[in-house]
């Protein structure tokens, strides 16, 4: 089995589709389809409504974001495009996708989930129109979307791990919706970006926003060009080793994913 890389979708997303409208029977994980059709409609009829105040407000959308409730509320008739394609945000730059030869977009297409609040979890390969949900939003009859999904994902995204090894890259939000338990927890590696720099002479280290995401989104790169096939967690953090990164492994808890740290100093 194939590593499972979880990534968090971004706020940036291509302007618009150029392909077909959407259909859910086409996505991966079709067994959240229900979950969300549920989403989907909540959303739409929201954004279509006559409370456009409270839509931005669960939205997080500034007044000037109103085109945003517009294309939300035309999401069933859009154009679509591969969630591959759809995130452009920090990470997605640093792991350029469209750049990959062959053999590691191959695999990127068999690894990569990418976490979603309309949409659950979606593959690479799967089209969705661009859309503004964020996993925080909490719509008419479904409620907050983290509780909504943390409900939904379990079976699903236990499937998709399989028996192989976890690489969750989500950020905070997005984790909270799923989280392994159990031996697949054990084989679920978790990790954090410290960027590290030195002050008056001392070193200092902290979490910073860029470079947790784009270093992220090299690491995933550099995995997927390294043709790397860790079939354990130990084998995924050693994997991250011997491509250069320094890693430091908090102690582990039994039933936990296992924590790493990635120290950067520059990207």
């Amino acid at each position: 089995m194939p590593v499972l890389i979880l990534l968090p979708p971004s706020e940036g997303k291509a302007e618009a589709g150029a392909g077909r409208r959407l259909d859910l029977s086409r996505l991966s994980l079709s067994e959240l389809n229900p979950a969300r059709e549920a989403v989907l409609a909540a959303l739409v009829d929201f954004c279509a409504g006559p409370d456009e105040a409270a839509a931005r407000e669960a939205l997080g959308l500034s007044e000037g974001q109103r085109g945003e409730l517009r294309r939300n509320a035309r999401l069933r008739a859009a154009a679509t495009t591969p969630a591959g394609r759809l995130y452009t945000g920090v990470l997605y730059e640093a792991l350029d996708l469209g750049s990959l030869p062959a053999a590691a977009e191959r695999a990127a297409r068999r690894s990569v989930l990418i976490s979603s609040g309309l949409w659950g979890a979606v593959r690479l390969a799967d089209r969705v129109p661009p859309y503004r949900c964020p996993v925080g939003a909490r719509l008419p009859g479904v409620g907050a979307l983290s509780a909504y999904w943390r409900a939904a994902l379990g079976a699903a995204m236990t499937t998709a791990a399989g028996r192989g090894p976890v690489l969750d890259l989500r950020s905070g939000a997005y984790a909270a919706t799923w989280t392994p338990r159990g031996a697949l927890a054990e084989r679920t590696v978790t990790v954090r970006v410290l960027h590290e720099r030195t002050v008056d002479g001392a070193p200092v280290r902290s979490v910073v926003s860029h470079f947790n995401k784009a270093t992220k989104g090299r690491l995933v790169r550099d995995l997927l060009l390294a043709g790397a096939r860790p079939r354990t967690a130990d084998a995924l953090v050693g994997a991250l080793r011997e491509l250069k990164y320094t890693v430091e492994e908090a102690p582990r808890a039994a039933g936990r994913p296992r924590q790493v740290d990635v120290v950067v100093a520059d990207l």
